[in-house]
Protein backbone atom coordinates (compact mmCIF):
# COMPACT_ATOMS: atom_id res chain seq x y z
CA UNK A 1 0.00 0.00 0.00
CA UNK A 2 1.37 3.83 -1.16
CA UNK A 3 1.99 5.95 1.57
CA UNK A 4 0.67 9.13 0.69
CA UNK A 5 2.27 12.82 1.74
CA UNK A 6 0.61 15.84 2.57
CA UNK A 7 -0.85 18.02 -0.77
CA UNK A 8 1.46 20.93 0.49
CA UNK A 9 4.47 18.92 1.34
CA UNK A 10 7.75 20.35 -0.60
CA UNK A 11 9.59 17.74 -2.46
CA UNK A 12 13.29 19.78 -3.44
CA UNK A 13 16.86 19.23 -3.51
CA UNK A 14 19.36 21.03 -2.22
CA UNK A 15 23.35 22.82 -2.58
CA UNK A 16 25.61 25.23 -1.82
CA UNK A 17 27.22 27.51 -3.46
CA UNK A 18 31.49 26.55 -3.48
CA UNK A 19 30.11 23.15 -4.28
CA UNK A 20 28.47 23.85 -7.61
CA UNK A 21 28.91 27.05 -9.22
CA UNK A 22 33.10 26.97 -10.10
CA UNK A 23 34.11 30.43 -11.77
CA UNK A 24 35.90 31.29 -8.49
CA UNK A 25 37.76 34.47 -10.65
CA UNK A 26 34.78 35.62 -12.60
CA UNK A 27 32.99 38.62 -12.71
CA UNK A 28 34.21 40.25 -9.73
CA UNK A 29 33.83 37.66 -7.21
CA UNK A 30 36.46 38.13 -4.14
CA UNK A 31 38.73 35.49 -2.58
CA UNK A 32 37.02 32.89 0.05
CA UNK A 33 38.67 30.91 2.74
CA UNK A 34 37.76 27.80 1.06
CA UNK A 35 39.56 29.01 -1.91
CA UNK A 36 42.60 29.61 0.38
CA UNK A 37 42.19 26.21 2.16
CA UNK A 38 42.05 24.26 -0.65
CA UNK A 39 44.65 25.82 -1.88
CA UNK A 40 47.16 24.73 1.06
CA UNK A 41 49.04 21.75 0.83
CA UNK A 42 47.16 18.80 2.33
CA UNK A 43 43.94 20.08 3.14
CA UNK A 44 41.46 18.31 0.22
CA UNK A 45 42.41 14.63 -0.29
CA UNK A 46 42.45 14.56 -3.90
CA UNK A 47 44.14 17.73 -3.91
CA UNK A 48 41.04 19.43 -5.71
CA UNK A 49 39.47 22.44 -5.49
CA UNK A 50 36.35 24.60 -6.44
CA UNK A 51 37.78 26.36 -9.20
CA UNK A 52 35.53 24.63 -11.53
CA UNK A 53 33.30 22.45 -9.42
CA UNK A 54 30.30 22.13 -11.41
CA UNK A 55 30.24 24.67 -13.80
CA UNK A 56 26.80 25.88 -12.49
CA UNK A 57 27.26 29.44 -12.71
CA UNK A 58 27.92 28.66 -16.47
CA UNK A 59 25.53 25.95 -16.57
CA UNK A 60 22.28 27.27 -14.41
CA UNK A 61 19.81 27.28 -17.19
CA UNK A 62 20.31 23.36 -17.61
CA UNK A 63 20.42 22.70 -14.11
CA UNK A 64 17.49 24.89 -13.82
CA UNK A 65 15.95 22.41 -16.45
CA UNK A 66 16.58 19.21 -14.93
CA UNK A 67 15.20 20.49 -11.60
CA UNK A 68 12.09 21.03 -13.90
CA UNK A 69 12.05 17.64 -15.03
CA UNK A 70 12.76 16.42 -12.03
CA UNK A 71 9.26 17.96 -10.54
CA UNK A 72 10.86 19.48 -7.78
CA UNK A 73 8.89 22.24 -6.19
CA UNK A 74 11.54 23.57 -4.31
CA UNK A 75 15.50 24.30 -4.79
CA UNK A 76 17.67 24.74 -1.69
CA UNK A 77 21.13 27.02 -2.70
CA UNK A 78 23.17 29.08 -1.29
CA UNK A 79 24.79 32.81 -2.26
CA UNK A 80 28.26 32.94 -1.96
CA UNK A 81 29.21 36.09 0.39
CA UNK A 82 32.60 36.77 -1.70
CA UNK A 83 30.66 37.05 -4.96
CA UNK A 84 28.18 39.30 -3.45
CA UNK A 85 30.83 41.21 -1.23
CA UNK A 86 34.23 40.65 -2.59
CA UNK A 87 35.56 42.19 0.65
CA UNK A 88 32.89 40.73 3.34
CA UNK A 89 31.31 44.25 3.29
CA UNK A 90 31.47 47.65 1.75
CA UNK A 91 31.39 47.55 -2.28
CA UNK A 92 29.01 45.56 -3.79
CA UNK A 93 29.12 43.24 -6.84
CA UNK A 94 26.52 44.39 -8.80
CA UNK A 95 27.44 41.26 -11.22
CA UNK A 96 27.70 38.88 -8.28
CA UNK A 97 23.88 39.53 -7.35
CA UNK A 98 22.36 39.72 -11.15
CA UNK A 99 23.65 35.94 -10.94
CA UNK A 100 21.16 35.27 -8.56
CA UNK A 101 19.02 37.21 -9.68
CA UNK A 102 18.71 35.52 -12.97
CA UNK A 103 18.74 32.33 -11.39
CA UNK A 104 15.78 33.13 -8.44
CA UNK A 105 13.53 34.41 -11.82
CA UNK A 106 14.46 30.91 -13.79
CA UNK A 107 12.88 28.92 -10.96
CA UNK A 108 9.88 31.20 -10.38
CA UNK A 109 9.21 30.56 -13.62
CA UNK A 110 9.70 26.78 -13.47
CA UNK A 111 7.48 27.12 -10.23
CA UNK A 112 10.32 26.69 -7.96
CA UNK A 113 10.39 27.76 -4.70
CA UNK A 114 13.81 29.39 -3.99
CA UNK A 115 15.04 28.35 -0.37
CA UNK A 116 17.84 30.88 -0.37
CA UNK A 117 20.85 29.91 2.53
CA UNK A 118 22.92 33.47 2.84
CA UNK A 119 26.00 31.47 4.35
CA UNK A 120 27.24 28.04 3.46
CA UNK A 121 30.97 27.99 4.55
CA UNK A 122 32.18 30.22 1.52
CA UNK A 123 33.29 33.42 4.15
CA UNK A 124 35.13 36.08 2.45
CA UNK A 125 39.05 35.82 2.68
CA UNK A 126 38.87 39.32 3.42
CA UNK A 127 36.92 38.84 6.86
CA UNK A 128 38.92 36.25 7.85
CA UNK A 129 42.34 38.12 7.57
CA UNK A 130 40.38 40.27 10.03
CA UNK A 131 39.66 37.73 12.52
CA UNK A 132 37.14 35.65 10.71
CA UNK A 133 33.95 34.08 13.09
CA UNK A 134 36.36 34.36 15.98
CA UNK A 135 35.82 38.46 15.75
CA UNK A 136 32.05 39.74 16.97
CA UNK A 137 32.94 42.32 13.88
CA UNK A 138 31.90 39.01 11.59
CA UNK A 139 28.85 38.86 12.58
CA UNK A 140 28.03 43.10 11.95
CA UNK A 141 29.38 42.31 8.93
CA UNK A 142 27.00 39.14 8.03
CA UNK A 143 23.74 41.66 8.66
CA UNK A 144 25.61 43.94 6.32
CA UNK A 145 25.88 41.10 3.70
CA UNK A 146 21.91 39.75 4.34
CA UNK A 147 20.50 43.53 3.60
CA UNK A 148 21.94 43.85 0.43
CA UNK A 149 20.71 39.89 -0.61
CA UNK A 150 17.36 40.53 0.70
CA UNK A 151 16.89 43.88 -0.50
CA UNK A 152 17.78 42.59 -3.84
CA UNK A 153 15.96 39.80 -3.56
CA UNK A 154 13.25 39.99 -1.00
CA UNK A 155 10.41 40.99 -3.24
CA UNK A 156 10.63 37.51 -4.60
CA UNK A 157 12.52 35.00 -2.66
CA UNK A 158 10.03 33.69 0.35
CA UNK A 159 12.22 31.27 2.37
CA UNK A 160 15.07 32.68 4.27
CA UNK A 161 18.07 30.19 5.72
CA UNK A 162 20.41 32.58 7.44
CA UNK A 163 23.13 29.57 8.35
CA UNK A 164 24.05 25.91 7.00
CA UNK A 165 25.30 23.96 10.18
CA UNK A 166 26.92 26.56 12.73
CA UNK A 167 28.57 23.49 14.23
CA UNK A 168 30.59 22.41 10.99
CA UNK A 169 31.34 25.95 11.17
CA UNK A 170 32.69 25.70 14.37
CA UNK A 171 34.04 22.25 15.08
CA UNK A 172 35.23 21.40 11.60
CA UNK A 173 37.00 24.38 11.27
CA UNK A 174 38.45 25.85 14.46
CA UNK A 175 38.36 23.16 16.28
CA UNK A 176 39.08 19.98 14.10
CA UNK A 177 40.87 22.02 11.30
CA UNK A 178 39.62 19.85 8.82
CA UNK A 179 37.38 22.51 7.19
CA UNK A 180 38.51 26.14 6.36
CA UNK A 181 39.75 27.96 8.11
CA UNK A 182 41.63 24.76 9.60
CA UNK A 183 42.04 26.56 13.25
CA UNK A 184 42.59 23.87 15.73
CA UNK A 185 41.26 25.57 19.01
CA UNK A 186 38.78 24.88 21.21
CA UNK A 187 38.01 28.16 22.71
CA UNK A 188 38.31 29.87 19.25
CA UNK A 189 35.55 27.76 18.15
CA UNK A 190 33.27 28.37 21.05
CA UNK A 191 33.56 32.15 19.74
CA UNK A 192 33.08 31.42 16.48
CA UNK A 193 29.94 29.40 17.30
CA UNK A 194 28.70 32.10 19.55
CA UNK A 195 28.99 34.82 16.75
CA UNK A 196 27.66 32.75 14.22
CA UNK A 197 24.44 32.03 15.98
CA UNK A 198 24.72 36.17 17.09
CA UNK A 199 24.92 37.33 13.57
CA UNK A 200 21.97 35.15 13.23
CA UNK A 201 19.47 36.88 15.43
CA UNK A 202 21.12 40.23 14.43
CA UNK A 203 20.37 39.69 10.80
CA UNK A 204 16.82 37.52 11.04
CA UNK A 205 14.51 41.58 11.89
CA UNK A 206 16.71 42.78 8.34
CA UNK A 207 15.67 39.90 6.38
CA UNK A 208 11.95 40.90 7.93
CA UNK A 209 12.02 44.10 7.45
CA UNK A 210 13.41 43.77 3.48
CA UNK A 211 10.97 40.82 2.67
CA UNK A 212 7.64 40.93 4.12
CA UNK A 213 5.79 37.77 5.24
CA UNK A 214 8.77 35.66 4.31
CA UNK A 215 10.22 32.43 6.35
CA UNK A 216 12.89 32.92 8.28
CA UNK A 217 15.31 30.65 9.78
CA UNK A 218 18.76 29.08 10.09
CA UNK A 219 19.60 25.24 8.96
CA UNK A 220 21.31 22.97 11.76
CA UNK A 221 23.11 19.67 11.53
CA UNK A 222 21.65 17.35 13.88
CA UNK A 223 22.37 13.95 14.81
CA UNK A 224 20.12 11.02 16.93
CA UNK A 225 22.74 10.55 19.53
CA UNK A 226 22.39 6.54 21.11
CA UNK A 227 24.46 5.14 23.86
CA UNK A 228 26.83 2.22 22.62
CA UNK A 229 26.10 0.18 26.15
CA UNK A 230 24.29 0.96 29.65
CA UNK A 231 27.38 1.62 30.79
CA UNK A 232 27.60 4.88 32.92
CA UNK A 233 30.35 6.02 31.08
CA UNK A 234 28.95 5.73 27.72
CA UNK A 235 25.91 7.17 29.05
CA UNK A 236 27.09 9.99 30.36
CA UNK A 237 29.60 10.04 26.63
CA UNK A 238 26.22 10.24 24.57
CA UNK A 239 25.10 12.95 26.97
CA UNK A 240 27.88 15.28 26.58
CA UNK A 241 28.09 14.57 22.92
CA UNK A 242 24.26 15.57 22.50
CA UNK A 243 25.18 18.61 24.18
CA UNK A 244 27.82 19.94 22.15
CA UNK A 245 26.53 18.39 18.91
CA UNK A 246 22.54 19.32 18.75
CA UNK A 247 22.18 21.33 22.23
CA UNK A 248 24.79 23.87 22.00
CA UNK A 249 22.48 25.04 19.50
CA UNK A 250 19.42 24.35 19.67
CA UNK A 251 19.30 25.58 23.59
CA UNK A 252 20.27 29.17 22.63
CA UNK A 253 18.23 29.67 19.43
CA UNK A 254 15.32 28.93 21.49
CA UNK A 255 15.66 30.99 24.54
CA UNK A 256 17.43 28.24 27.12
CA UNK A 257 21.11 29.77 26.90
CA UNK A 258 24.08 27.90 26.57
CA UNK A 259 23.74 24.12 28.45
CA UNK A 260 24.62 24.06 31.78
CA UNK A 261 26.01 20.87 31.81
CA UNK A 262 27.79 21.07 28.67
CA UNK A 263 29.42 24.11 30.40
CA UNK A 264 30.67 22.34 32.98
CA UNK A 265 32.39 19.83 30.62
CA UNK A 266 34.31 22.90 29.18
CA UNK A 267 35.79 24.30 32.50
CA UNK A 268 36.53 20.21 33.21
CA UNK A 269 38.23 20.01 30.47
CA UNK A 270 40.10 23.74 30.34
CA UNK A 271 38.61 25.42 27.60
CA UNK A 272 36.68 27.89 29.47
CA UNK A 273 37.78 29.25 33.15
CA UNK A 274 34.60 29.50 34.93
CA UNK A 275 30.87 29.91 33.94
CA UNK A 276 31.53 33.46 32.83
CA UNK A 277 31.39 32.84 29.14
CA UNK A 278 33.82 35.11 27.88
CA UNK A 279 32.55 35.76 24.55
CA UNK A 280 28.53 36.32 25.17
CA UNK A 281 27.73 40.21 25.91
CA UNK A 282 24.83 41.61 27.76
CA UNK A 283 21.52 40.87 25.27
CA UNK A 284 23.30 38.46 22.85
CA UNK A 285 21.12 35.32 24.01
CA UNK A 286 18.41 37.47 23.54
CA UNK A 287 19.30 38.46 20.23
CA UNK A 288 20.48 35.03 19.38
CA UNK A 289 16.38 33.19 20.74
CA UNK A 290 14.77 35.83 17.95
CA UNK A 291 11.87 34.02 16.91
CA UNK A 292 11.70 31.91 13.72
CA UNK A 293 9.70 30.61 11.06
CA UNK A 294 11.37 27.51 9.98
CA UNK A 295 14.08 24.86 11.57
CA UNK A 296 15.98 23.10 8.65
CA UNK A 297 17.17 19.73 9.91
CA UNK A 298 20.52 18.48 7.89
CA UNK A 299 20.56 14.78 8.81
CA UNK A 300 22.47 11.51 7.59
CA UNK A 301 23.30 8.95 10.07
CA UNK A 302 23.03 8.42 13.67
CA UNK A 303 26.16 8.60 16.29
CA UNK A 304 26.64 5.68 18.65
CA UNK A 305 28.45 7.26 21.78
CA UNK A 306 30.66 5.16 23.77
CA UNK A 307 33.28 6.88 26.26
CA UNK A 308 36.98 6.36 24.90
CA UNK A 309 40.05 5.16 26.80
CA UNK A 310 40.13 8.90 28.91
CA UNK A 311 36.09 8.89 29.02
CA UNK A 312 35.66 11.31 26.36
CA UNK A 313 32.87 10.84 23.81
CA UNK A 314 33.82 8.93 20.91
CA UNK A 315 32.23 6.84 18.10
CA UNK A 316 31.21 3.58 18.15
CA UNK A 317 31.68 1.00 15.28
CA UNK A 318 28.70 1.50 12.88
CA UNK A 319 25.96 -1.66 13.51
CA UNK A 320 23.93 -1.42 10.27
CA UNK A 321 24.99 -1.47 6.57
CA UNK A 322 27.13 1.99 6.04
CA UNK A 323 27.21 3.96 2.76
CA UNK A 324 30.50 4.35 0.89
CA UNK A 325 31.74 7.66 2.90
CA UNK A 326 31.38 5.37 5.86
CA UNK A 327 28.46 6.77 7.76
CA UNK A 328 25.51 4.31 9.25
CA UNK A 329 22.46 3.95 7.73
CA UNK A 330 19.84 4.54 10.70
CA UNK A 331 16.57 5.85 8.88
CA UNK A 332 15.07 5.30 12.45
CA UNK A 333 16.79 8.63 14.19
CA UNK A 334 15.71 10.73 11.94
CA UNK A 335 12.15 10.35 13.33
CA UNK A 336 13.20 10.10 16.81
CA UNK A 337 15.11 13.50 16.13
CA UNK A 338 12.29 15.11 14.74
CA UNK A 339 9.63 13.89 16.91
CA UNK A 340 12.71 15.00 20.14
CA UNK A 341 12.84 18.19 18.39
CA UNK A 342 8.79 19.25 18.22
CA UNK A 343 8.53 18.17 21.72
CA UNK A 344 11.23 19.41 23.27
CA UNK A 345 11.60 22.75 21.02
CA UNK A 346 8.00 23.36 19.16
CA UNK A 347 9.87 25.22 16.56
CA UNK A 348 7.16 26.96 14.19
CA UNK A 349 7.74 24.40 11.36
CA UNK A 350 10.62 22.18 10.15
CA UNK A 351 12.06 21.23 6.60
CA UNK A 352 14.74 18.31 6.41
CA UNK A 353 17.19 20.87 4.11
CA UNK A 354 19.76 17.73 3.76
CA UNK A 355 19.50 14.12 3.84
CA UNK A 356 21.19 12.01 1.42
CA UNK A 357 23.72 9.33 0.86
CA UNK A 358 27.14 9.00 -0.69
CA UNK A 359 27.70 5.71 -3.28
CA UNK A 360 30.16 5.55 -6.04
CA UNK A 361 27.99 4.73 -9.22
CA UNK A 362 29.45 5.13 -12.11
CA UNK A 363 27.16 4.68 -15.71
CA UNK A 364 27.66 1.14 -16.77
CA UNK A 365 27.57 0.02 -20.66
CA UNK A 366 24.60 1.21 -21.34
CA UNK A 367 25.19 4.61 -19.46
CA UNK A 368 22.81 3.83 -17.06
CA UNK A 369 23.27 4.68 -13.15
CA UNK A 370 22.13 1.75 -11.22
CA UNK A 371 22.41 3.41 -7.71
CA UNK A 372 19.66 1.39 -6.04
CA UNK A 373 21.69 1.60 -2.97
CA UNK A 374 20.50 5.13 -2.74
CA UNK A 375 17.34 4.53 -3.55
CA UNK A 376 16.72 2.64 -0.49
CA UNK A 377 18.70 5.31 1.69
CA UNK A 378 15.95 7.89 0.44
CA UNK A 379 12.83 5.19 0.65
CA UNK A 380 13.83 4.69 4.42
CA UNK A 381 14.31 8.29 5.49
CA UNK A 382 11.28 9.58 3.35
CA UNK A 383 9.38 6.69 5.47
CA UNK A 384 10.96 7.96 8.42
CA UNK A 385 10.33 11.85 7.81
CA UNK A 386 6.31 10.30 7.28
CA UNK A 387 5.96 8.51 10.52
CA UNK A 388 7.03 11.26 12.44
CA UNK A 389 4.58 13.87 10.40
CA UNK A 390 1.99 11.17 11.58
CA UNK A 391 3.09 11.14 15.05
CA UNK A 392 2.87 15.31 15.36
CA UNK A 393 6.19 16.45 13.99
CA UNK A 394 5.50 19.84 11.91
CA UNK A 395 7.75 19.01 8.75
CA UNK A 396 6.84 20.78 5.82
CA UNK A 397 8.90 19.26 3.31
CA UNK A 398 12.29 17.49 2.31
CA UNK A 399 15.65 18.35 0.77
CA UNK A 400 17.45 15.53 -0.99
CA UNK A 401 21.23 16.43 -0.97
CA UNK A 402 22.23 16.75 -3.79
CA UNK A 403 21.11 17.70 -6.85
CA UNK A 404 24.45 17.02 -7.97
CA UNK A 405 27.54 15.11 -7.38
CA UNK A 406 29.99 18.17 -6.41
CA UNK A 407 32.96 18.96 -4.60
CA UNK A 408 32.36 17.47 -1.10
CA UNK A 409 34.43 19.87 0.82
CA UNK A 410 37.51 18.27 2.27
CA UNK A 411 37.00 14.94 0.46
CA UNK A 412 37.33 16.41 -2.98
CA UNK A 413 35.66 14.97 -5.87
CA UNK A 414 36.17 11.37 -4.29
CA UNK A 415 32.40 11.03 -2.90
CA UNK A 416 29.57 11.52 -4.80
CA UNK A 417 25.81 12.38 -3.49
CA UNK A 418 24.13 13.58 -6.27
CA UNK A 419 20.88 12.53 -8.15
CA UNK A 420 22.60 13.16 -10.73
CA UNK A 421 26.07 12.40 -12.22
CA UNK A 422 28.20 14.71 -13.34
CA UNK A 423 30.94 14.01 -15.45
CA UNK A 424 33.69 16.64 -14.33
CA UNK A 425 35.59 16.65 -17.39
CA UNK A 426 32.93 17.30 -19.70
CA UNK A 427 30.48 18.89 -17.40
CA UNK A 428 27.56 16.40 -18.59
CA UNK A 429 24.89 15.95 -16.71
CA UNK A 430 23.37 12.42 -16.01
CA UNK A 431 20.08 11.73 -14.06
CA UNK A 432 21.02 8.55 -11.70
CA UNK A 433 18.21 5.88 -11.54
CA UNK A 434 17.53 7.69 -8.13
CA UNK A 435 16.45 10.74 -9.74
CA UNK A 436 14.13 8.42 -12.05
CA UNK A 437 12.74 7.20 -8.69
CA UNK A 438 12.53 10.62 -7.39
CA UNK A 439 10.94 12.09 -9.83
CA UNK A 440 8.28 9.66 -10.01
CA UNK A 441 7.79 9.62 -6.32
CA UNK A 442 7.17 13.77 -6.47
CA UNK A 443 4.59 13.03 -9.37
CA UNK A 444 2.74 10.22 -6.99
CA UNK A 445 3.18 12.31 -4.01
CA UNK A 446 3.24 8.87 -2.55
CA UNK A 447 6.05 5.78 -1.46
CA UNK A 448 5.68 2.78 -3.21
Amino acid sequence: MKQTFPRDFLFGAATSAYQIEGATELDGRGLSIWDTFAATAGTIVDRSDGRRACEHYRLWREDVDLMRWLGLRAYRFSVAWPRVLPSGSGAVNVRGLDFYERLVDALLAADIEPFLTLYHWDLPQALQDRGGWGARDTAAAFVEYSDVVSRRLGDRVRNWITHNEPWCIAMHGHVHGEHAPGERDWLLGLHAAHHVLLSHGWAVPVLRQNSPGSQVGITLNLTYCEPASDREADLDACRAKDGTYNRWYLDPLYGRGYPSDVVADHIARGTLADEQLPFVRDGDLTAIAVATDLLGVNYYTRDLVEADARGQPGSAAPRNEVTDIGWEVHAEGLSTLLLRLQAQYAPARMYITENGAAYHNAPDDSGRIRDGERERYLHAHLEATLAACRAGACVQGYFVWSLLDNFEWALGYTQRFGIVWVDYETQERVPKESAHWYRELIRERALP
